[in-house]
């Protein structure tokens, strides 16, 4: 279950022609309310699509009514002509739905720099309107219509048991390259039939987002469309707190993040790098991105090699302000097995077999303080470079 999970949502994927393949590429997500309450959050990226553009400030009020997503086309740096694109994307949503434009966000992946054909998009809303479904099926159309290089749909769902009833939360999300954080770090729209306000799921939102999403770094390139919305139908009838709320989107958002990572293009293995007894969570992020977007302790990994120097030289690279430590009072394990302590060899690397599973973890202990953070990445492969040399063409 997906998206349609949640009471008061209904959803479909459809065939717009806007992809050469002629696979799914328009999604519709509507909320049915009685509540029509969103959240938010974007790319920081200084070069946005029109679809961010237009989302920021339709989202501003706390409402929105239904999400269109389309794959095949990012609609980025596409001047004026792109803006009224997506503006029209939501008014032509809005005269289906008989619901006001203000109301409907848009967002679209696919190459940048390339004006969508419009025309087939606009006329691919009312038959996505035609194939909405509140059951399993929408739910899954939905998430299979928004992949570009994914090789599988992502989907996710947690229940919140209440004393005024069972409440749902339920996510889809896109995303295999171009995952590198900034609040967000693909498309995702996670729904719920709880009963709450717009302050109260902004701030679970970015709870959420803060601790999965943006601790994702697949390959140091940020999107500019990257986009997380949630929306809050109210149809179950029961409310929940906030801590709840937030618990129950951070499952999801993390349920969906290693997703992301488990898919990501071309990766023979997913790297989990923790890093212990940092001054603060930020410093403890600084190193694990560090080492993270290490193209040397990438390929290290692909070759199976746990080579814990190249590990030490980056972590090395963050400067003292932002994370303090002591060199001489490193440790790192891999995969359970200490190969650096106090900044030297300890046990010997031919302990680490990483080539008896996909999932490596990565240990980075500094000594300094008391926080621990975890971000996933995964390995630079053959493969990644062989499909993103000839993305566009």
């Amino acid at each position: 279950m997906s998206v349609t999970a949640a009471k008061g949502f209904r959803a479909a994927g459809v065939t717009a022609g806007l992809k050469a393949s002629g696979t799914p590429d328009l999604a519709l997500v509507v909320n049915d309310g009685p509540q029509h309450t969103a959240a938010a959050v974007f790319t920081s990226n200084r070069v946005v699509g029109a679809p961010v553009m237009w989302s920021r400030q339709a989202v501003k009020d706390g409402v929105a009514r239904a999400v269109v997503l389309n794959s095949g086309a990012a609609n980025v740096c596409t001047g004026p002509g792109g803006f009224q694109d997506s503006h029209a994307t939501a008014e032509k949503v809005a005269e289906v739905l008989g619901i006001g434009a203000i109301d409907v966000l848009v967002a679209s992946t696919g190459l940048i720099g390339v004006r969508l054909a419009a025309e087939k998009l606009l006329a691919g809303i009312p038959v996505a309107a035609d194939e909405l479904d509140p059951g399993d099926a929408g739910g899954l159309a939905a998430a299979t219509a928004i992949m570009t290089t994914d090789s599988v749909p992502k989907t996710a769902v947690r229940t919140i048991e209440t004393p005024s009833g069972t409440v749902t939360v339920g996510g889809m999300a896109k995303g295999a390259g171009m995952l590198a954080p900034a609040l967000a770090t693909m498309l995702c729209v996670i729904t719920t039939d709880a009963a709450v306000d717009a302050a109260t799921a902004d701030a679970a939102l970015r709870s959420a987002t803060r601790t999965t999403f943006d601790r994702v770094d697949s390959d140091g390139c940020m999107s500019t469309s990257d986009t997380v919305v949630l929306m809050a139908s109210g149809a179950s009838g029961a409310g929940v707190g906030a801590d709840e709320l937030t618990a129950a989107v951070t499952a999801v958002c993390a349920d969906l993040a290693r997703q992301l990572v488990a898919d990501a293009e071309g990766s023979s293995h997913d790297i989990a790098i923790t890093v212990t007894h940092a001054t603060t969570e930020e410093a403890g992020l600084a190193v694990a991105r560090a080492v993270s977007r290490s193209n040397l302790v990438k390929a290290a990994i692909f070759g199976n090699d746990p080579n814990w120097g190249r590990i030490l030289s980056q972590v090395g690279t963050v400067p003292e302000d932002v994370a303090p430590f002591d060199p001489l009072e490193l440790d790192v394990s891999v995969n359970g097995v200490m190969v650096c302590k106090a900044g030297g060899a300890h046990e010997s690397p031919d302990k680490v077999d990483l080539a008896a599973s996909r999932d490596v973890a990565i240990t980075i202990d500094l000594h300094a303080g008391d926080a621990e953070i975890t971000l996933w990445t995964n390995d630079l492969t053959h493969a990644y470079v062989h499909e993103n040399s000839a993305y566009s063409s």
